[in-house]
């Protein structure tokens, strides 16, 4: 028996015994991702797992998602204990198909044992007392997850829950003792708060504001002297954070980066966007699309010294994480959507991108990239180019004010209009300034241009 799969959970199978034993690997979650971390285990060593089961939680410097099980059996070896990062590929872990496994699984040391000999204090239980033996046919159906140090209703012992499961909770403000556990012995899967995030009546973020200026903060802590107290929370940065931060120094210390910047009447789009009910950025990314169409150069990646052109558009639209950083979800062939059907998509993967729900083929093979920080009042920005692409577009704020226009014949007014700024970062390996106006030229153009009622 074999098995050629390469989605998560991927497995290859071997013969031991009269057992059948699967591997169940480190899966490649993109092609730009080489590594990642396990965050969690959901099973112990000799738990029966369905196939398609959470076997455990990965993190990458693109998402955070499950590992299913490649098939059912019994869990008879984890070989990589939480919080080690390791290649795309690396056996996780081993799946027994058949019977003859009984030693096998008796002599794997369990995931607590991992733990405590890597010194891995945040993912062991408050009881630090050796498990028993004897216990162990009780303890297997027992959650695993890092203690909250929250009490059920019910009046049972700490609910624990999985880091990816406490940080999607923290992120969205969500009380886990509230939402109902669907895993072995009620245990709160990623699903489950996901599924009551969707339940709940919300708003969602702004892609779009009309300007810039905010009222200055209330500070929430008085201090002593200046009146203000600043906090320091003494954490480190998150995993994806770190990632981030290296993925950025390595595109400013590769590429050649340039920014170009120009000037843009939105007063035709803010009044079609308020027709169609969408947002500003769907009509940007349109009108980058038809730019690109006309200046394809842009619409490409340098690696190493190979340039690579692209036809189709497959975009990439920023979106923040918050405290965890941000995250480029890719609209696949871009190109052939409308306004409506660019907002559809760009409102679609915005929310999942910060549920946590996204899929590794939605984050890889953009070939351009939209970066939209003016919803949150920014009015310039040189945003860093996304490798190996060698262009990055930046939609700023959307602020109305006095400007001079000409009619048609020739005579100059002033009028209140509405006006942004984009920014185009672009590699200086692979184009040249003159190009880079020109694209800005055509965005503008396009954007202008925009019919309305």
């Amino acid at each position: 028996m074999s098995s050629s799969r390469t989605e998560p959970g991927s497995g290859a199978a071997r013969s031991g015994g009269a057992a059948t034993l699967v591997d169940v690997t480190m899966p490649q979650m993109g092609v730009s991702v080489a590594e990642g971390t396990v965050v969690a285990w959901r099973v112990e060593v000799g738990d029966p797992i369905a196939a398609d089961e959470t076997i455990c939680d990965i993190s990458t410097d693109k998402i955070d998602t499950e590992v299913p099980a490649p098939v059912s059996g019994v869990v008879t070896e984890i070989l990589v204990s939480v919080d080690t990062t390791v290649d795309v590929g690396t056996v996780l872990a081993r799946i027994s198909t058949g019977g003859g496994s009984d030693q096998t699984v008796a002599d794997a040391p369990s995931t607590q044992e991992m733990e405590a000999a890597a010194d891995e204090p945040a993912a062991v239980s408050p009881d630090t007392t050796a498990p028993d033996p004897t216990k162990a046919q009780a303890t297997a159906s027992a959650p695993v997850h890092q203690d909250n140090g929250a009490t059920p209703s019910d009046g049972s012992s700490a609910r624990r829950y999985s880091p990816v499961v406490q940080r999607i909770a923290s992120e969205h403000g969500v009380d886990l003792d509230q939402v109902p556990g669907t895993g072995r012995g009620g245990r709160v899967r990623k699903q489950d708060v996901l599924t009551f995030i969707e339940s709940s009546p919300k708003e969602e973020a702004p892609l779009h504001i009309e300007s810039p200026y905010r009222p200055d903060p209330v500070p929430t802590t008085a201090g002593s002297g200046s009146g203000e107290a600043v906090v320091s929370t003494g954490a480190d940065l998150s995993r994806m954070r770190r990632q981030i931060g290296e993925h950025m120094k390595r595109s400013l210390d590769t590429t050649a980066t340039c920014t170009t910047w120009i000037e843009v009447d939105m007063t035709r789009v803010e009044t079609a966007r308020a027709r169609l009910g969408v947002t500003a950025l769907a009509f940007v990314s349109r009108a980058a699309i038809d730019a690109l169409r006309e200046y394809p150069q842009l619409n490409a990646w340098l690696e190493g010294e190979k340039y690579t052109q692209h036809q189709g558009v497959n975009l990439g639209i920023a979106v923040s994480l918050g405290e965890d950083g941000l995250i480029v979800p890719v609209i696949h062939n871009a190109h052939e959507l409308s306004v409506e059907g660019l907002a559809a998509r760009i409102k679609d993967l915005a929310r999942r991108a910060r549920s946590r729900q996204l899929v590794p083929d939605e984050v890889r093979g953009g070939t351009f990239t939209i970066t939209n920080p003016g919803q949150f009042g920014s009015i310039m920005a040189t945003p860093i180019i996304n490798l190996p692409q060698v262009g990055i577009l930046d939609f700023e704020a959307t602020v109305k004010r006095p400007v001079v226009v000409t009619d048609a014949d020739g005579n100059d007014s002033i009028a209140i209009r509405a006006m942004t700024i984009l920014g185009l970062s672009w590699d200086h390996r692979a184009l040249d300034g003159a190009l880079s106006a020109q694209f800005l030229a055509a965005v503008k153009r396009h954007l202008e241009g925009v019919v309305t009622p």
